[in-house]
């Protein structure tokens, strides 16, 4: 019985852990991802603003993907972004943190 519940135990702490896991990006370019909230990481690339509009490019291994932001990071910093993922006709998909 103690085996048993030491195993469960286990097993609750490792699904646990994979919901703070990053999805990588070219995963989360499909319609099943738009509307629901994501976590991604990856390298920071071009960053804009004008005006109210602000965002970069976040970039992994599998791709990358634009980031809505107001605040900017460092390009060239490895940053972790939890958002929703929206999709635009003409822009493609995007992430909104």
């Amino acid at each position: 019985m103690m085996k048993m519940l030491i195993g469960l135990v286990l097993v609750l702490v490792l699904l646990s852990g994979c919901i703070f896991l990053a999805v990588p990006i070219a995963d989360i370019k499909d319609d099943s991802y738009v509307g629901k909230e994501v976590i991604i990481s990856g390298n920071v690339e071009g960053t804009i603003k004008i005006g109210d509009l602000s965002g970069y490019t976040l970039k992994d291994e599998t791709g990358s993907i634009g980031v809505y932001s107001v605040n900017l990071p460092e390009e060239g910093t490895n940053k972790r972004v939890k958002g929703t993922v929206r999709k635009v006709p003409l822009l493609g998909y995007y992430l909104e943190e």
